[in-house]
């Protein structure tokens, strides 16, 4: 029976019906749980090494599949992130002491 006369019978708006996705495919399903083991030993592992990571063990899966498995898992790889150096706002600078004298050595060399 179409959408349109199910609405119909219901009495209701066609406009507040909504379509509910299939869940995830077994081998999806299978590549999430590989890809959660592997990122449990090395959790230093992005989408490209992971992708390259699941290569070796026979599945070819594309690095975008990974990249999104792991973006609905919510895994992100543990790097350096920028500017981590950098000091908060609140943090002192001390000023340079040396600034301006003239620095000789005091030792005579033969």
């Amino acid at each position: 029976m179409p959408i349109v006369r199910q609405c119909e019978l219901l009495d209701l708006p066609r406009s507040s019906f909504y379509y509910e996705p299939e869940g995830e495919s077994e081998l999806n399903l299978l590549l999430m749980r590989l890809i959660d083991e592997e990122f449990m030993r090395h959790p230093f592992y992005g989408a490209r090494r992971m992708k390259a990571w699941l290569w070796t063990q026979g599945y070819e899966v594309n690095r975008k599949r990974v990249s999104r498995l792991m973006r609905l898992m919510g895994l992100v790889a543990i790097y350096p992130k920028p500017r981590l150096s950098w000091n908060g706002s609140d943090h002192k600078v001390y000023p340079y002491l040396l600034n301006g004298l003239t620095i000789r050595a005091c030792f005579k060399v033969t």
